[in-house]
């Protein structure tokens, strides 16, 4: 409830722009789902850009058009999802191909 009364303070200054840090984070998976849901459908429906950092895989997968994933001080990759998972730098495939990156990779295509 919280998460969800902080982006309705930020989004009652009416911004274009919306930054999102870990939105996710310390939120059961049910809760996590339904915080994504939201910022999707309010992306879609005030045009939003969001910029979010977060760590969680099914927050990239629900909830993202593309993705730039920073590392060795720099961004290594910037693609949607479904490309940015097949990229070749070790450390892109290292998060993705992992047993988490695995999970989160199937259930997104069974949601689809």
């Amino acid at each position: 409830m919280l998460k969800r009364a902080a982006l309705a303070r930020a989004l009652a200054l009416d911004p274009a722009l919306l930054f999102l840090d870990e939105p996710t984070a310390g939120l059961d998976p049910v809760s996590a789902g339904a915080f994504d849901e939201l910022v999707v459908q309010l992306k879609e429906s005030l045009k939003l850009t969001v910029v979010m950092v977060t760590h969680d895989l099914d927050t990239l997968w629900s909830a993202t058009d593309r993705v730039a994933f920073l590392g060795e001080k720099r961004v290594i990759g910037y693609a949607p999802m479904r490309e940015l998972t097949v990229a070749e730098h070790p450390l892109i495939r290292a998060y993705f191909e992992g047993p988490r990156g695995r999970a989160a990779r199937e259930q997104a295509c069974r949601a689809k």
